[in-house]
């Protein structure tokens, strides 16, 4: 009792003495808004010297500002800093786009000049010329004309006008004494010839330290520059830099001083660290501290199930890669393909010249187990309908999966597009080949495995395409394995995205959970893909969500025409018709009256007169509480 209550002591007086200097230190970490972990080079507002970006506005809506130059424009800060980039959003030039306002040209978008760190401004970034406005009759506009051959032209504007170009400008010198080069980020080059539609306010800015900043930071001292613009690094407790210390007359009694006091504090963390291991042991349950002892703990975990997953596969198993090598197969993470709940997915190249898309997993969402299941499912995989996977990296808290690169990217952005009435964005017998395609892909997971892989996340989003738009499965995080005779699958929770969900996986007294969930999933993303539109409207709180299904059934039903987009003649008329049919059959509610996917390959290839009605389905669709509760959604 003694020993608790001399340890106790201590640690009372160590809270005490770090309550009291924590006003005069820079936090290593901090949150504002929706910002969380923020750390050097950003900063509170309310502590400018802890950093060189200043944050405000964490109460503020609809995100916190960041400052790049003190006294100069706000920015929204758009989310969590990655990969020392961070994205943001001008809100005055925001306003001006919409507003198509003249003023956006003015723009002079400028950033901190720093020796212990530099900035930079990642693309897309377009350059405009603008140039005064002069008689058509002066040698000045002849000259101009004959340099901006070939772009194009804005006039909207009074005084000015705006010359560019959709694929960037190669020669800017010599430019015309009325014209200038500015450079603005672009969006997308507009068909209609309008420039505030080609603009955008969106930028990212990337930073990196020096190596000096680096090694300071990183020490737990503070990056700082004096007035003289010369770099510092200094004691969070001190005032003065290391840089001024050694000419001090007495720094060596300073040095004495200063061994004597470690001396001490390394005892007394020594007694507090011992005191507080006790604390944890007989309190871990309700000491905060205990999650970060965790933390570690199941990172080393993570790291024994790695190696022995490494183990069991042999040769077998997918190349490993070092964080290293994949820095430089990205290009350090600058082309971004796209990202969702799982992470980022970027675009690199292996030494041979051959493309690949690396995913780099979120550290706040990723799972080890859920890691080891994509690598462990996609490498049991070879066939033409499932994306290849060409190795993966996992080093410290580093997770990332690097895959053949599929150049049309998913399926989900060629069939939810705005469209006119008659007009599709991909034709239907694409589509009936990319529906066949996908049905092989499973059908090959179900049965073509020595091990049956069942994918639960089967959705537009993790269907990619090829340049010749050959469907690819991918994204694995979800997926199960099992013997192929086992016809029924145990799971502790729901898994899937909401409205592509097999009804028995919520609710188990529909039936057990099989390959036929996989079915379900199939059928619902089909009825999308004929549709042209989400099946389910998740923003709708009542179990009626689903319609679409049910208006197609009652035109099956009555051998109507199905009236769907883009049917120009007999064949879309029987692409639909198959797609539809076989649709049908694999959202039934009972899972034992869903075929097969052998099955299905065989309904979409035969002759859609010999298909017979299904029976109505019960459209089933969960409610929000169920879903919300049970469901893991991936992207």
């Amino acid at each position: 009792m003694a020993f608790t209550s001399f340890i106790c002591f201590l640690l009372i007086s160590y809270l005490v003495q770090a309550k009291g200097s924590s006003n005069s230190t820079c936090p290593k970490s901090f949150s504002c808004g929706n910002l969380t972990d923020l750390s050097f080079p950003f900063s509170l507002s309310t502590q400018p010297d802890c950093g060189i970006l200043p944050i405000s506005g964490c109460d503020a809506k609809p995100y916190p500002r960041i400052q790049l130059l003190p006294g100069g424009d706000l920015y929204y800060a758009l989310g969590n800093p990655f990969n020392y980039t961070v994205e943001l959003r001008d809100p005055k030039l925001h306003a001006e786009l919409r507003q198509h306002n003249c003023q956006a040209f003015n723009k002079n978008i400028s950033l901190p000049d720093s020796p212990s760190i530099s900035f930079k401004l990642m693309p897309p970034f377009g350059d405009f010329f603008k140039c005064n406005s002069t008689s058509s009759s002066t040698p000045n506009n002849t000259q101009k004309n004959y340099h901006f051959a070939g772009y194009k032209v804005y006039n909207g504007c009074k005084g000015f006008s705006i010359n560019y170009k959709p694929a960037g400008s190669d020669d800017k010198g010599n430019l015309p004494a009325s014209c200038s080069l500015i450079k603005l980020p672009i969006d997308s080059i507009s068909d209609d010839g309008d420039v505030f539609k080609t603009l955008s306010a969106l930028l990212l800015v990337e930073w990196k330290l020096s190596e000096e900043c680096y090694q300071c930071h990183y020490s737990g001292c503070q990056c700082k520059t004096d007035e003289a613009n010369i770099f510092r690094c200094t004691h969070p407790n001190s005032p003065h830099a290391q840089g001024h210390q050694e000419n001090n007359p007495h720094a060596q009694d300073a040095k004495t001083t200063r061994r004597k006091f470690g001396l001490t504090l390394a005892a007394g963390a020594s007694l507090f660290i011992v005191g507080l291991l006790v604390l944890l042991l007989c309190f871990r349950k309700k000491v905060l501290w205990y999650k970060y002892l965790r933390f570690w703990e199941s990172n080393a975990e993570d790291h024994q199930k790695v190696e022995a997953f490494l183990k069991n596969y042999g040769s077998y198993a997918p190349k490993r890669y070092n964080y290293s090598e994949v820095n430089k197969i990205t290009g350090c993470f600058k082309n971004k393909l796209g990202q969702g709940g799982y992470g980022y997915v970027y675009k690199g190249s292996l030494s041979n010249g051959n493309h690949v898309a690396v995913k780099v997993l979120n550290k706040q969402k990723d799972s080890c187990d859920d890691f080891i299941n994509e690598v462990a499912s996609i490498s049991r995989t070879s066939h033409v309908n499932i994306v290849s996977l060409v190795g993966f990296c996992f080093e410290g808290r580093k997770r990332d999966l690097v895959y053949e690169f599929v150049p049309n990217g998913s399926l989900e952005k060629f069939i939810y597009e705005e469209r006119s009435d008659r007009v599709r964005q991909l034709d239907w017998p694409i589509l009936y080949q990319i529906a066949l395609g996908i049905a092989r892909g499973l059908e090959y997971l179900h049965r073509g495995c020595t091990t049956r892989i069942l994918h639960f996340d089967i959705k537009p989003h993790n269907i990619l395409l090829d340049e010749d738009f050959c469907p690819k499965i991918s994204d694995f995080g979800l997926a199960k394995l099992c013997v192929k005779k086992e016809s029924i699958v145990s799971m502790l929770g729901a898994r899937g995205t909401i409205g592509y969900i097999a009804p028995e996986i919520v609710c188990r007294n529909l039936g057990g959970v099989s390959h036929k969930s996989d079915v379900y999933s199939y059928g619902m993303m089909v009825l999308e893909m004929v549709g042209g539109r989400k099946n389910v409207d998740v923003g709708v709180e009542r179990t009626s969500e689903i319609y679409f299904p049910h208006w197609l059934y009652r035109r099956i039903e009555l051998d109507e025409e199905l009236q769907l987009i883009g049917i120009m003649n007999e064949e879309d008329k029987e692409c639909a018709r198959k797609m539809v049919m076989v649709s049908l059959w694999c959202i039934q509610t009972d899972p034992s009256n869903r075929p097969s996917m052998s099955k299905v390959v065989e309904m979409l290839e035969g002759n859609q007169n010999s298909m017979q009605i299904p029976p109505k389905p019960y459209l089933y669709s969960p409610s929000r509480s169920e879903v919300d509760s049970s469901v893991v959604e991936l992207a």
